[in-house]
């Protein structure tokens, strides 16, 4: 085969494809646009629904029934009650309380027609004899005043430092010895009668020379 034989047959090929081509485009076309003509559009209506049925109306010689008859309720009266306050008794009055009673008078005081007097001499109650230990070596003198109260058997009941030697051992046995050694007469009231009473008086405290 030749060039120009080749060359040819090309064109008619390439012809055929064109001419395929737009046969296959137009007929395409044709048949869209046929189809798109022979559709319509239309509303869809949705059907009402039936009417309802209405009761047969009841046959002429049958009567209807009478409507009820509602009662009204019943009026109950109710009796009114007077309500009066009970009674209450009220308490009696509270009495004030009795006034306190007033205190007992002081006891009469006792008049000492005689005062107490010591049995036998004072100077023996205590003597250089007697002289505490404790103050000897200490070279320890001085005066102690005292005071006694004598009971109605003269015997002393108690006794108190009214002076102090300076010698607090001196002291305590002052009153120590006159409580255990001194003896009273008792005093006496203006009937004559024994009572209590009191006796004052010093010892004093001197160291013995050698």
């Amino acid at each position: 085969m030749t060039a120009g034989r080749l060359w040819a047959i090309a064109i008619v090929v390439i012809i055929h494809i064109f001419l395929g081509y737009a046969f296959i485009t137009g007929l395409a076309y044709d048949v869209v646009k046929k189809v798109s003509k022979d559709l319509k559009t239309f509303d869809v209506q949705e059907e009402p629904p039936p009417p309802e049925e209405l009761p047969p109306p009841p046959p002429p010689d049958k009567p209807l029934p009478p409507p009820p008859v509602t009662m009204p309720p019943p009026i109950v009266q109710t009796p009114t009650v007077n309500l009066q306050p009970a009674f209450v008794p009220q308490p009696p009055p509270l009495s004030p309380p009795p006034p306190p009673a007033p205190p007992p008078p002081p006891p009469a005081r006792v008049v000492e027609a005689v005062k107490a007097q010591p049995r036998g001499s004072p100077q023996d109650w205590a003597t250089t004899d007697d002289y505490p230990p404790g103050a000897a070596r200490a070279e320890a003198q001085g005066t102690t005043g005292f005071s006694v109260v004598v009971g109605p058997d003269g015997r002393v009941q108690s006794c108190s430092v009214t002076v102090s030697s300076g010698n607090s051992e001196l002291d305590t046995t002052t009153c120590r010895l006159i409580t255990r050694r001194a003896r009273f007469s008792p005093a006496k009231d203006t009937s004559g009668q024994a009572i209590g009473g009191s006796f004052s008086s010093r010892i004093r405290w001197q160291l013995p020379k050698n």
